[in-house]
């Protein structure tokens, strides 16, 4: 049975190129890039290469401000635990919005532990915060302000143009937690004025354990690391560098730089396509987040009288792997804090089901999931007490 896979907002296959890129560095070239011999500078010109092909990606003019991570959630930690704790003389008032990935919000939440104050933005029913609310959550003691950018369930858009230019106006950095946009949607952190924006290599086919985040100059000076030990990373992120794992980071972003557009297009078709059809051939079926702005690739829709769990299993034992949402916590049965922040009644959140592609999806992929949908929904509503 060949396998449909829907679930690239989980994770994405890794590229070939990508993994022929870093087989070297585990076998001929295995230095480190912090020894001085031949080895070592090899793997330290490797890191740099792949340095630069992450900063094009994101818009940043000097690769420096880029500092590798073991991933988005470690990336994501440095910039709110190392910036608000580096800053407490500045405040120890932070704010983000209701609808961030749990990286985000348990790490504020652990900084409330610690002293701070934490304000949440409520969004509205497709997942915007609304820039004016905002503004009145500002404080003089405000440090940070950190947002989302793709809602890893939705695939909102933030506007982002608009709440930079608000925490501009008051003086607050703002970081972006661009995990679920990187490789998918244009990023120019340096024209929108992003101070911090962290990243995860496996949502768009790097390999996993890899990330970065970017920091730009100014806001370098006052961050505390959060990993202690040796000097690599400019002092900001301690520990050997993983080198095949940067240089695969690094040729994904490259290729996710050459066919930016086309992709975003690509994927925006197929969305289309999924979203049109189920709207036709099933009734009573809603597209979560309808109207906003979306990632290209992500589709979160509502079968009325179906759990989503149940859809995610049938869907599963033909093949076919979606999610119910955030992969982190989908295996604990809690209902969706995203969905619920957007104010989508429970039973309409319990029949969600996220739809995610990527680089390798097809349009046959695509045809094959609109063949086996509506059968699987329609015994489902059948065996439904409340159909």
């Amino acid at each position: 049975m060949s396998r449909v896979y829907l679930d690239y907002n989980a994770t994405a296959p890794l590229m070939r190129e990508a993994l022929e890129a870093a087989s070297p560095y585990y076998t001929a070239a295995w230095g480190n890039p912090s020894s001085i011999h031949r080895l070592g500078r090899e793997a330290r010109m490797a890191v740099e290469d792949a340095r630069a092909q992450v900063a094009q990606l994101l818009g940043a003019s000097n690769p420096l401000d880029l500092v590798f991570t073991s991933g988005g959630t470690e990336a994501i930690n440095l910039a709110i635990r190392g910036w608000a704790r580096g800053n407490r003389a500045r405040g120890r008032h932070l704010i983000t919005t209701a609808i961030e990935h749990p990286a985000v919000l348990d790490t504020c939440r652990a900084l409330e532990q610690e002293g701070f104050t934490v304000a949440y933005v409520p969004v509205d029913g497709r997942g915007r915060a609304d820039p004016d609310t905002l503004a009145r959550a500002i404080r003089p003691d405000t440090s940070l302000l950190s947002v989302i950018h793709g809602n890893h369930e939705v695939g909102t858009l933030q506007p982002l143009a608009e709440l930079a230019e608000v925490a501009r106006a008051h003086g607050v950095p703002i970081h972006v937690d661009a995990t679920q946009a990187v490789g998918r949607v244009e990023i120019e952190v340096e024209a929108w004025g992003i101070d911090l924006l962290s990243l995860s290599g496996h949502k768009f086919g790097g390999p996993k354990g890899s990330g970065a985040l970017y920091v730009c100059e100014n806001m370098g000076q006052t961050m505390q690391a959060v990993l202690h030990g040796g000097h690599q990373e400019r002092e900001r992120r301690a520990g050997t560098e993983d080198v095949p794992s940067i240089v695969a980071l690094g040729k994904a972003c490259a290729i996710q730089q050459r066919q930016l557009s086309e992709e975003g297009e690509r994927l925006a078709a197929l969305r289309d396509r999924l979203e049109h059809a189920l709207l036709e051939r099933i009734p009573r079926v809603r597209i979560l987040g309808e109207g906003a702005e979306r990632l290209p690739n992500t589709s979160n829709v509502s079968f009325h009288g179906v759990k989503g769990e149940a859809l995610v299993f049938n869907l599963d034992l033909v093949g076919i792997a979606v999610s119910t949402g955030a992969s982190c916590t989908s295996r604990q049965g809690a209902p969706s804090q995203v969905l619920e922040a957007m104010g989508i009644p429970a039973a309409e959140s319990e029949a969600s089901v996220r739809f995610s592609m990527g680089w390798a999806t097809t349009a046959e992929e695509i045809e094959r999931v609109l063949e086996v949908l509506p059968p699987i929904v329609e015994r489902l509503r059948r065996l439904s007490p409340n159909p």
